[in-house]
């Protein structure tokens, strides 16, 4: 066991762990953050998709000690004063959430795309390539992607 220091959603951590554990398993065991889920474990779902310094990261295949001192956002720290973003707010409006399970990852992807660019429709789904949903067909996605893009 090794002690680390985590920043996630602002705020700092200092917990024992083995250096092997992934990200996703420290988030969700150790600190409660279950909104980053285990689909895969290989990195090809998308459902564990968190923000480390700004890149959305696949945390089920992240170890933990790679990011001590980084700042991690999950989806738990998307909101602002408890308002939803306009991602968030798009994915409501556009039916994109279904049973939820990939919500998450989605979001994180899409915020990390979104940071700074407004991309075309082709990257956007480009960038789902990496995100499997189960139960929306991608287009209510896209679309909310989209119009977040243009707010």
């Amino acid at each position: 066991m090794s002690e680390i220091a985590l920043n996630v959603n602002g705020r700092s951590h200092r917990l024992d762990v083995d250096p092997a554990t992934p990200l996703l398993y420290v988030l969700r065991n150790d600190l409660k953050l279950n909104g980053a889920k285990f689909g895969c474990g290989l990195g090809q779902c998308g459902a564990c998709t968190v923000m480390v310094d700004g890149q959305a990261v696949f945390s089920c295949l992240t170890p933990a000690m790679l990011v001590e001192g980084r700042q991690i956002k999950t989806v738990e720290g998307l909101a602002r004063n408890g308002g939803l973003t306009a991602l968030q707010q798009a994915f409501h409006e556009h039916g994109a959430l279904q049973c939820g399970f990939c919500t998450p990852g989605m979001l994180m992807a899409a915020a990390d795309l979104l940071a700074g660019a407004r991309p075309t429709r082709e990257e956007i789904v480009d960038m789902l390539s990496g995100q499997i949903c189960r139960c929306t067909g991608y287009e209510p996605i896209v679309r909310a992607i989209e119009q977040a893009a243009t707010s």
